[in-house]
């Protein structure tokens, strides 16, 4: 992947790969912090900012630490190590500037930390054998795809309120059914580029 240009990995990440509408990942917090535009903008916005700094640490640590010294085989618990300091970081960060955004986000801002796009990013950056810059690339491409989808369905999920949507798909039926149409229009963007 040393030919692709990380502004290209970075379109990618929120078009044509978004880690979300493609492979699925970080489903949880996508479907239950989704019912406000608020709520899912600053969740969007936390999962865009961890995701981008976990990727340059973990790319780092990879690179740096765990493939020199042959220790490799640890990079899931190191990866899920650094993702938990950094989220705790975000989360003391979100309680003293905006207790409001804190208490609205409740449990799933905590659970960033085992959300499974941001592991998913630092694994793809490994796995596609990034340089330092195409992971950032990445990072923050794959970040701001997320952010962009959860604020999507968010949108719709107010707009559905005013809907008359028969009782068996209201809720959670309903938004999976609008997620799976959201990854469907998403792929009208893949002849733009890809990047697998």
């Amino acid at each position: 992947m040393s030919e692709t240009s990380a502004w290209v990995i970075f379109i990618a990440a929120i078009f044509t790969n978004n880690i979300l509408l493609t492979n699925f990942l970080g489903m949880c917090s996508f479907i239950a912090c989704s019912g406000q535009i608020k709520t899912s903008l600053g969740l969007g916005t936390a999962v865009t900012f961890v995701m981008i700094m976990t990727t340059i640490l973990n790319y780092v640590i990879y690179h740096f630490v765990l493939a020199p010294l042959g220790l490799i085989h640890l990079q899931f618990i190191v990866f899920i190590a650094v993702i938990a300091a950094f989220v705790q970081f975000v989360e003391m960060f979100v309680e003293r500037f905006s207790p409001k955004l804190y208490f609205a986000l409740g449990i799933f801002l905590p659970l960033i930390t085992v959300n499974c796009a941001i592991l998913g990013a630092s694994l793809f950056m490994i796995i596609r054998e990034y340089s330092f810059f195409q992971s950032v690339g990445f990072g923050f491409g794959a970040g701001i795809g997320w952010a962009v989808a959860i604020v999507l369905l968010a949108g719709l999920r107010q707009k559905m309120r005013y809907s008359n949507i028969p009782e068996p798909f209201q809720g959670v039926p309903i938004a999976m059914i609008v997620t799976g149409v959201l990854a469907m229009a998403f792929m009208g963007f893949a002849g733009m580029v890809s990047i697998q």
